[in-house]
């Protein structure tokens, strides 16, 4: 089912302040740069409690973004207190608030909560909180009014250009729902490596206990490097014998993505990758397009 968002550039400029609302939901996200941050202070919405997040540039190549995640009875006077915070030098900020004004203070610490777990489960991000928040006691049905609320900021998030709660695994329980039978598993054509992997709606998922070459062959690109030692700094890869393993059903945005990491060299995934009958991941691709 689609969804309209209503998007509302508050300078009427492509890199100025924003807000953004879906359909008849209650709550509101505001976006802006560092820059601009003075022209959201003014307004109403920063007079309100809420949760807010930082994104700044990290101090590890393994990752493209640093997160850190708070909650404020008044946003608008905690966003003075993290501008004049020399430790906090972020770059972009977008906070959430409600537009019926019933968030209190165990709700928004709900939230900040589940976000910060959310952000350290997906491993996509460096993220700068330290602790864990425990979840505050509520009812069943506001923690039902929160989870949905939570889902929304999770959707808006991402168009916002923060992307730290994409994951970079996946639950083994949905892969067991999706994976119904083995026609769906793609293997990787190597002799000496074995790895399994299938497509999702989420993106191409690398099956737990599938191997990785350790070494990176010289002419790989960079940001696949990068990208390895990503997935070495979250524990998704551990060194088991002359191999890495995966510890984790592990998303890819591509299977070339995958397949470099699993081979350690440049490779095109679509050819790269055969499903139990030799096929190729394009030649299934193009049977379902024609079919």
């Amino acid at each position: 089912m689609g969804r309209k968002l209503l998007v509302y550039m508050i300078d009427g400029t492509e890199y100025g302040p924003r807000t953004v609302e879906i359909g008849n939901w209650v709550g509101k996200a505001v976006y802006c740069n560092r820059a601009n941050v003075s022209k959201i202070l003014s307004r109403y919405e920063a007079e309100s409690p809420g949760i807010y997040i930082l994104k700044s540039s990290p101090t590890h190549n393994s990752f493209t973004e640093r997160i850190y995640i708070g909650e404020a009875e008044v946003i608008g006077a905690r966003l003075k207190q993290q501008l004049s915070d020399q430790n906090k030098d972020f770059e972009e900020l977008v906070f959430f608030i409600s537009k019926d004004q019933l968030l209190t203070k165990a709700h928004i610490k709900f939230l900040e909560a589940r976000l910060i777990e959310d952000a350290y489960k997906a491993k996509s991000a460096e993220i700068e909180n330290g602790t864990k928040p425990s979840l505050p006691l509520l009812h069943e049905a506001e923690i039902s009014d929160l989870d949905y609320f939570l889902e929304q900021i999770k959707l808006i998030l991402p168009l916002m250009g923060f992307k730290f709660l994409i994951p970079s695994t996946v639950i083994n329980e949905i892969i067991k729902n999706d994976v119904k039978d083995q026609k769906q598993l793609f293997y990787i054509k190597s002799p000496t490596i074995n790895a399994q992997m299938y497509q999702s709606e989420k993106g191409f998922v690398v099956l737990k206990g599938s191997q990785a070459k350790k070494t990176m062959a010289p002419a790989v690109n960079d940001s696949y490097k990068a990208l390895q030692q990503k997935l070495i700094e979250t524990d998704l890869l551990v060194s088991k014998g002359s191999f890495f393993e995966f510890t984790q059903d592990t998303i890819f945005s591509t299977p070339s993505s995958a397949a470099n990491i699993v081979l350690g060299r440049q490779t095109p995934g679509p050819i790269t990758w055969l499903n139990s009958e030799g096929k190729t991941l394009k030649e299934v691709l193009q049977d379902t397009a024609s079919s």
